[in-house]
């Protein structure tokens, strides 16, 4: 990139522009934070000119959404190709818990941007909407992985299952000395065990 990490201004096709957008949306967020986050810095990080962004999006907060969706959907497609691997529905439950834990959903970038868009959730509603799909999504991955292998209570300790991933992950971004990926798999096996027969 030239000029101190800014792309320089290019023509493209349409959708490689609005994917630039995105991607670019989802670094300057977890670069810059969301007061960081505006028309001009995405535009510069996409190499773009900054009339462009309102032809793909209808705003910035637009844009955001768009990148939390696509940020999203990465995270899905790996949390899923792990979740529907192999017959034995434990191996299939620890890889699911486990998928969090390696790349790409283990990466200090984004947890930066995840960060930028959960600030969001309590002042945006279409980030709120993103955000209620995307654990509704997971919780009930988790749920159908926790039947398959008989589990009691499947809601309730999907929703704890959630919640100590979430914590586990981003402590683990943060201060990746704390513990090691497999210790946080260890520590959300055996909460699992307790709802499994």
């Amino acid at each position: 990139m030239a000029g101190g990490g800014r792309a320089p201004f290019t023509r493209e096709a349409p959708d490689v522009r609005r994917q630039a957008l995105v991607a670019a949306a989802e670094a300057v967020l977890a670069r810059e934070g969301v007061a960081g986050t505006s028309v001009r810095t995405i535009c510069a990080q996409a190499g773009v000119s900054a009339g462009l962004l309102r032809h793909y999006f209808d705003g910035v907060d637009d844009l955001i959404a768009a990148a939390y969706e696509a940020v999203d959907q990465r995270i899905d497609a790996a949390l899923e190709a792990v979740a529907s691997a192999g017959n034995d529905p434990r191996a299939r439950l620890s890889a699911y818990l486990a998928a969090s834990f390696a790349p790409p959903v283990l990466d200090p970038d984004l947890l930066a941007a995840w960060i930028g868009f959960w600030g969001l959730v309590k002042t945006k509603p279409r980030i709120a909407a993103i955000h209620a799909a995307s654990y509704a999504a997971y919780r009930a991955r988790l749920e159908t992985l926790l039947a398959d292998g008989g589990a009691r209570d499947r809601r309730l300790a999907a929703i704890a299952l959630t919640a100590m991933v979430d914590g586990l992950w981003l402590e683990l971004c943060l201060d990746p000395s704390t513990f090691t990926p497999a210790e946080a798999v260890r520590v959300l096996e055996t909460a699992a065990k307790a709802w499994l027969p």
